[in-house]
This record gives structure tokens, C-alpha cells and sequence, in this order.
């Protein structure tokens, strides 16, 4: 992950409606879930929900599908991976003493 995309995934993740409808989406695995639903788990308004959700789209962080008259969000888990690499790839680089190597 370039160093570009890691600060916008951060910068969508730092407002916490956009935390918590990505991680609704994580929960929901790889089926996703419909707008009004997670707009249902959060008691978002729709027009709030939307605004969130293309910032998150934005980021790459989730996909939007058109589902009949709905739409399906989905958590992008490569890019979720990709940034926790990202954050971690460097871990405990400079401290010799480190013994947990396997966390990192």
C-alpha cells in the first residue's frame, strides 16, 4: 500500500460514524449489507448514511453493488489487510531486544 492511500483509508476511518458502519461491514463478511440496513443498526438517517458511505467508497475501503432497487456495501477485507500491513510492516524494526517478533 503506497503511503497516499494508507493516510486517505486513515483519514475515512478517523470519523467515528465512518468506524462504525465499516466495521458493521466487516462483521457482515463478504455478503455485505443493503444501505437501509446498516442505516437500521446505526439509527442513521439516509441522507447522513449516504454521505459516509461514499467517503468510505472513496477511501476504497468498501464497493457498492446495485442490488434491485437497493444497494450492497461491502468491506474491501484486500485493503483493510493492505493498511494493517502497511501500519505494521516496519514493527519493532530498530529494537533488537524486541520478543515478540510474531506480533508484528
Amino acid at each position: 500500500m503506497k503511503h497516499k492511500d494508507a493516510t486517505r483509508a486513515l483519514a475515512a476511518l478517523s470519523n467515528p460514524t465512518r468506524l462504525s458502519v465499516f466495521r458493521v461491514l466487516v462483521q457482515a463478511g463478504s455478503r455485505g449489507k443493503l444501505a437501509g440496513d446498516i442505516a437500521l443498526a446505526l439509527s442513521l438517517p439516509g441522507a447522513t448514511l449516504s454521505f459516509h458511505l461514499k467517503v468510505l467508497v472513496a477511501a476504497r475501503l468498501i464497493t457498492a453493488e446495485q442490488r434491485g432497487r437497493g444497494i450492497c456495501y461491502r468491506a474491501e477485507f484486500a485493503a483493510m489487510n493492505a493498511l494493517v500491513g502497511y501500519l505494521t510492516e516496519n514493527c519493532c524494526v530498530e529494537d533488537l531486544a524486541c520478543d515478540r517478533p510474531s506480533c508484528c
